[in-house]
C-alpha cells in the first residue's frame, strides 16, 4: 500500500486504489497501528480500494503538534477521503477504531456508506456503569506500560487476542507504541453521549469475539437491541480483535456485509 501523510497534520494513512467504486477505510486499536488489519488488506485488495489510518499516536502518525486531540481524527478522516476523491465510504473500525468510526459517523452520515464494529460500544447510548468493573484493570496496565512497555505488551496480548498468533502479532505491533501516546486517549470521553442517533440511512453491523471480556459482550448485545436493522455478529475462537484471531471468518463477514 501506498503511505501518505494528510497536510497539516499528523496523519499517515496507507491507500490501495482499484478499478472499483467501492471504497473502505479501517480503524485499529489502540495500542497497534494499521497492520492489525493485514489480512483484510490481503484479502480485499482485489476487491475494492482500501485506505487504512494510523491513528494520532500509533504507527506513523506521530508528529504531533500543539493541540492536536484524538477527537479531531473524524475530521481528518473528511479531509482524507476529500483529498483521495471519496464521495462515500464503508468504515469498519476495531476498538478505538470503533468509537472513532462512529464519530465519524455522528459528523458527517451523508459520508457513510455502511459502519461496522467490532469489540466496540454505542457512544450515543453509554452507560460508564458497564465499564466501572474494568477501569482499575485499565489502571494498572498503563502503571505495567510506564514501568516496561514490553511487559504492557505482554499483558495487554492477552486481553487483546485469544489465538496465539493473534497475541503474537498485537504484541509485536504493542511494542512500538510510544509512551507519551497515552496522553492523545485523554480526550476519547467528548465523543461519549454527545450525539443522539437518528434515523441510519446505511447499515450497521456490531461484534465481537466469542472469547472477548463478558462486558463487551453485554455491550454488543444492548446496542443490538437499541438500533433498527442492526447486524450482530459474535466470532467464534476469537477475543477481543476478532480479525486477527479469525480473520478468515471475518473477511467473509465483511464481504457478505459489504455487498
Amino acid at each position: 500500500m501506498e503511505e501518505k501523510y494528510l497536510s497539516g497534520s499528523p496523519i499517515a494513512y496507507y491507500i490501495s486504489r482499484r478499478d472499483s467504486e467501492k471504497w473502505v477505510m479501517l480503524l485499529h486499536a489502540a495500542f497497534v497501528d494499521h497492520n492489525m488489519f493485514a489480512r483484510q488488506i490481503e484479502y480485499f485488495r482485489d476487491r475494492c480500494n482500501i485506505i487504512a489510518v494510523d491513528i494520532l499516536g500509533h504507527g506513523s502518525s506521530t508528529r504531533v503538534r500543539r493541540g492536536d486531540s484524538i477527537d479531531k481524527m473524524s475530521g481528518w478522516m473528511k479531509k482524507i477521503l476529500l483529498e483521495e476523491k471519496v464521495e462515500k465510504v464503508h468504515l469498519l473500525g476495531v476498538s478505538l477504531g470503533a468509537v472513532i468510526v462512529q464519530d465519524f459517523a455522528n459528523h458527517y452520515p451523508e459520508m457513510v456508506a455502511s459502519l461496522a464494529c467490532f469489540g466496540g460500544y454505542d457512544i450515543n447510548n453509554f452507560d460508564p456503569k458497564l465499564q466501572k468493573g474494568n477501569n482499575s484493570a485499565h489502571m494498572g496496565m498503563m502503571m505495567k506500560a510506564f514501568v516496561s512497555v514490553k511487559w504492557f505488551a505482554e499483558a495487554n496480548k492477552k486481553i487483546s487476542a485469544y489465538t496465539e498468533q493473534g497475541q503474537n502479532e498485537f504484541y509485536e505491533m504493542n511494542l512500538r507504541f510510544p509512551k507519551k501516546s497515552f496522553m492523545y486517549l485523554a480526550s476519547l470521553g467528548t465523543m461519549v453521549n454527545r450525539h443522539k442517533t437518528g434515523k441510519r440511512d446505511y447499515p450497521l453491523l456490531v461484534g465481537c469475539g466469542e472469547h472477548d471480556i463478558p462486558s463487551e459482550l453485554e455491550l454488543v448485545k444492548a446496542w443490538s437491541a437499541s438500533e433498527e436493522n442492526c447486524q450482530t455478529v459474535i466470532l467464534e475462537g476469537a477475543g477481543h480483535c476478532a480479525n486477527m484471531d479469525a480473520p478468515d471468518a471475518f473477511n467473509r463477514i465483511m464481504e457478505e456485509f459489504w455487498k
